[in-house]
């Protein structure tokens, strides 16, 4: 394959699968919704939903309860409400779906976090008695700040509001306006009643003002075609393989998956941090030679120099790469129960490298109701949004995450305990660049960690 039939290949591989997750507040619907997409696009096995028919009559429902197709825990069905994150697979004639059902409640916005961080369009939820609410403006700057390329914004519950054209064209101005601050580029608003299946499948017969599109043809026609030759290319190195049998007695290859961009037989690299440089002598891909491979495929690289490297390395064209730093201002969302706080010891997971970190500094917290930066606020609480500065003992290739999702990421993680403690992308907060970079000082730790 050419380097000039890269884009075109891939561009047709992309419109067969689309990553969405859905969010919103608690009860605006988001599990009826799944189950009425799963439904009503015959997605369901006949099993399941016999399952689903009987647990529903054994709680007194009159009708289905669409809504049990994902509320899978023992904990949501009795409560009626999403805790975990729901992973739905599902295919139409059109398209193939990866879906995340995440969870409503303010104290599980973190999964809502893990939900997006993949997802190429986030369909959020508002109950069109209620309207905009503090939580689904939490999810849109979720959404704003993870960089998802679409966003649908369902109002949901419409029969509930009389069907009503005002009701849905105030709710969907104001999301709209708010959507536009966060720098979110695009947003779809779509009147439906998940319940009665208006707009989610079929076209609603109730609500003839609405001329747009239904949730699933928005979801069939959505485009998602991205040229990978426009990204940064980038290939965390998983593991060496180094066989030193007869057969291979000198072969040293790296393995792991292309992050992003393109790379090509021949090709210019710099390995990082280290700054060696090499040209990419031999790529193989589901155990044949290739001359391009591109984003997201695992491969295998052979280099024309015998360098040192190892997992957690990161090749990337020497062109186009990064200048490791130490330093990282980041915004990031708290996902532990236990409060971030300035001087905590952590390890920073960036791609498949790990190092110790010092949380050096905590400027602000994100307000979400005005978007204003709370300044030097402490701490970070679980589910808050701010800004950090940390300083790392080994310097990183860390992009900024508006130029690569994959790349521009890390975790901070409890060196005690291996909990995940906060979720991390590197750079400015938002589309529009509405948070400033802070300074870093390179001072040290007493009890050891001084980097």
């Amino acid at each position: 394959m050419t380097g000039e039939t890269t884009g075109a290949a891939i561009g047709l591989d992309a419109t067969s699968l689309l990553r969405f997750a859905t969010a919103g507040s608690v009860d605006d619907g988001k599990s009826t919704l799944v189950g009425r997409l799963l439904h009503d696009s015959k997605s369901v096995l006949a099993d399941q939903l016999e399952a689903v028919e009987l647990a529903s009559r054994n709680r007194g429902a009159d009708s289905v309860d669409l809504a049990l197709l994902t509320d899978g825990l023992r904990a949501e069905r009795e409560q009626g409400i999403t805790i975990d994150v729901a992973y739905r697979y599902f295919a139409t004639p059109r398209r193939r779906f990866i879906l995340a059902d995440t969870p409503g409640h303010v104290q599980y916005t973190r999964n809502m976090v893990t939900g997006a961080s993949t997802a190429e369009l986030a369909i959020i939820l508002v109950d069109a008695r209620n309207g905009v609410v503090e939580q689904t403006r939490r999810h849109a700057a979720v959404a704003a700040l993870l960089r998802v390329p679409h966003v649908v914004l369902a109002v949901n519950k419409m029969d509930l509001a009389g069907y009503a054209e005002r009701v849905f064209a105030d709710i969907a101005g104001e999301f709209g306006a708010y959507a536009a601050s966060l720098g979110i580029p695009e947003v779809t608003a779509i009147p439906i009643s998940a319940l009665a299946g208006d707009n989610v499948v079929t076209p609603s017969a109730t609500m003839d003002w609405y001329g747009g599109p239904t949730v699933l043809e928005h979801l069939e026609t959505v485009p998602v075609t991205r040229d990978p030759s426009g990204d940064p290319a980038r290939f965390p190195v998983q593991y060496v393989i180094r066989p030193q049998t007869a057969e291979h007695p000198d072969f040293r290859g790296y393995a792991g998956q292309i992050a992003s961009g393109v790379l090509r037989v021949g090709e210019r690299v710099v390995v990082q941090p280290s700054g060696l440089t090499s040209t990419i002598e031999r790529i193989d891909a589901l155990g044949q030679s290739v001359d391009v491979a591109w984003a997201p495929q695992s491969v295998t690289l052979t280099l024309a120099d015998d360098l040192d490297i190892s997992r957690g390395d990161l090749l990337a064209p020497a062109a186009g790469a990064v200048t490791p730093s130490q330093d990282v201002t980041a915004t990031v969302c708290h996902l532990h129960d236990r409060p971030l706080v300035p001087g905590a010891r952590v390890l920073l997971k960036h791609a498949t490298r790990t190092v110790k970190a010092i949380v050096k500094e905590i400027p602000s917290r994100l307000t979400l109701d005005d978007l204003s930066q709370h300044a030097d606020p402490g701490a970070l609480s679980a589910n808050d949004i701010g800004r950090v500065v940390i300083r790392t003992a080994e310097p990183l290739a860390l992009d900024a995450y508006a130029a690569s999702r994959s790349t521009g990421s890390f975790l901070l993680i409890d060196p005690a305990d291996g909990a995940t403690l906060t979720a991390g992308m590197s750079g400015e907060a938002f589309a529009g660049g509405t948070a400033a970079s802070a300074p870093v000082a390179a001072d040290g730790d007493q009890d050891g960690w001084a980097f």
